[in-house]
């Protein structure tokens, strides 16, 4: 039996049979990246408890595997799965989502998440307490979970509470001699002795309330609404290589096998208000930014800006992610796009046929249904250029209405804006049209194949202090553009911006002359969705990722680093 068969025969062993896949028909599917990238894998494994997770990690590590942990798969980067065919080592994928536990503690003030709970189901639980979670954004429909936000220092839409983050963790981690340990850093004393004792017992929430430490670490951003309203700084107020954020699990990009994160939770609004903002002058949306951040009391809770070009191709190509989500709730979003993602990938495998069928099937199936946008934002959108979908809550209500009538009414000699308070309905409608831009962004490129080399998604963080958000595009890029689509998380000064280029064009030159261009200005980038195997990390977070993963055991090849086994002393 040759070493591979018999770790094969290992990994059954601790799941079953029926939960280790090695065909590459079978494994398609979690061996390639949400929007892009592929690779290699000898098993894709489903552990069912944190134990089994535990002891698929031993064998993969006396085995001399590499490791990819794996969960909802929707990483923008292609962090999430195995990335081509070079690694000087077997790869396997051990995906966690049916260990999908969730425990609130301190009476829900705080939440203990296992690997596979999502974020929209720790939103669910905690709606029956009137608290939310750390972050929500608009991949929560697509199942993403706990541990992969704070993975990846996900930054979300919420303008108070900054990045996910958390100090207090448990995880499994390989040493520079190729050994390895389950670290305890969950601040919960009294777990047991042994993996086994401490794992079993957190996933069944075996442990005294009274052994809960408070004074081990935090659990969230709890300094990002000072740092977003510091207007002043030349640093942008978050992204991925941001060393003040990066600590053990946090930012960890899969160096780590985390089994659970603890995470802070917030007590909802009584009262919730959008407002709806249009401009042709990009100026007076920098001034309101600048305005509200330096001088309202009140933060907003979000701040979401589109373009106009993006609302249209959104309105069109993100339709029926608008109807699915509004008629079967977030909850059924992660099962249909599991089921389109795996047609595509069988689609691949049958000559002559397209994979993009599903696509144009969604596509088609959505004009069936009418206009999902409410006639006044439709009527915002041929007025303006500009879009900020403004949500302010409680107290801050009445702060931006006295703010939105003074600057923005329409009826002043000089408006070159306007606004709208939002009914519920238009409210929740034009914040649902904004999250499904993103998916549009694809969808347009998919539908456009025949004309455009493909889109080239950015994400980026502009300085605090930079009021030119708008970019004047390099002339190279002007030249070879067929469309830009612009949209974002405003008060934060990050955007994504996805960009379409001519067929014919290079985009890899296109991306570099981008990259270039976003130096000069000072951006970071990535901003939230990590580096994956698409950005170069900088030389901090390179240093981050090797102090984690000394062996390069865990997801090598991220931030475009070597995929090769490093300083090990076991072979």
């Amino acid at each position: 039996m040759t070493k591979q068969n018999e770790l094969v025969q290992q990994l059954k062993a601790i799941v079953g049979e029926k939960k280790v896949l090695t065909s590459d028909t079978k494994t398609s599917y979690y061996r390639c990246g949400f929007r892009s990238g592929m690779g290699t894998a000898l098993a894709v494994v489903f552990p069912k408890t944190l134990l089994e997770q535990w002891q698929l990690i031993e064998v993969c590590v006396e085995a001399n595997c590499i490791i990819i942990m794996q969960a909802a798969k929707t990483g923008l980067t292609e962090g999430s799965a195995p990335s081509g065919d070079d690694y000087d080592r077997d790869v396997v994928v051990i995906n966690t989502l049916a260990i999908n536990q969730i425990h609130l503690i301190n009476e829900g003030k705080q939440a203990i998440s296992l690997p596979g709970a999502s974020l929209h189901a720790l939103e669910e639980e905690l709606s029956k307490i009137n608290r939310g979670p750390h972050s929500v954004i608009g991949a929560s429909q697509l199942g993403a979970t706990v541990i992969g936000g704070i993975a990846n220092n996900s930054g979300g839409a919420l303008v108070k509470r900054g990045p996910a983050y958390t100090e207090l963790a448990i995880y499994a981690q390989v040493d520079e001699k190729g050994e390895l340990h389950l670290v305890n850093n969950l601040g919960i004393d009294g777990l047991g002795e042994t993996a086994e004792e401490i794992l079993t017992n957190l996933q069944d929430g075996n442990f005294d309330p009274a052994n809960i430490r408070y004074d081990v670490g935090v659990a969230s951003d709890n300094e990002y609404e000072e740092r977003v309203r510091d207007i002043t700084s030349d640093i942008p107020s978050r992204f991925n290589a941001d060393e003040r954020r990066l600590f053990e699990s946090s930012g960890c990009a899969g160096k780590l096998g985390v089994f659970a994160v603890r995470t802070d939770t917030f007590a909802l609004p009584k009262k919730e208000q959008v407002f709806y903002l249009g401009t042709n002058n990009p100026d007076k949306l920098a001034q309101l930014r600048v305005d509200i951040l330096s001088s309202f009391k009140n933060l907003p809770d979000m701040g979401e800006y589109m373009d106009r070009t993006i609302f249209n191709i959104t309105e069109e190509y993100g339709k029926d992610t608008f109807v699915a989500i509004r008629y079967l709730g977030t909850k059924k979003m992660p099962l249909l796009y599991e089921i389109k993602s795996k047609a595509e990938n069988l689609l691949k495998g049958i000559p002559l046929l397209p994979a993009d069928i599903p696509n144009k099937f969604m596509q088609y199936t959505s004009k069936l249904f009418p206009n999902q946008v409410p006639k006044r934002i439709l009527e915002m959108r041929d007025k303006y250029e500009h879009h900020l979908i403004l949500s302010m809550s409680d107290e801050g209500i009445e702060e931006a209405k006295v703010y939105l009538k003074e600057n923005w009414s329409e009826d002043k000699e000089d408006a070159d804006g306007g606004y709208i308070t939002c009914t519920k309905e238009e409210g929740e409608k034009a914040l649902l049209h904004r999250f499904a831009a993103g998916g549009a962004a694809g969808r347009y490129a998919v539908m456009n194949s025949g004309k455009t080399e493909g889109i080239l998604p950015l994400d980026i963080a502009l300085r605090r202090n930079d009021k030119d958000w708008v970019e004047e595009l390099p002339e190279e890029i002007k030249d070879n553009l067929l469309v830009k689509m612009h949209y974002g998380h405003f008060m934060c000064n990050v955007f994504h911006q996805n960009y379409l280029f001519k067929k014919g064009t290079d985009n890899a030159r296109m991306k570099s002359i981008m990259l270039a261009f976003l130096d000069s200005k000072g951006a970071k980038y990535p901003a939230e969705h990590n580096v994956g195997h698409l950005y170069k990390a900088e030389d901090s977070l390179q240093k981050f990722y090797t102090k984690l993963d000394p062996t390069n055991t865990f997801n090598p090849g991220i931030g475009k680093m070597s995929k090769y086994r490093q300083s090990c002393n076991c072979c």
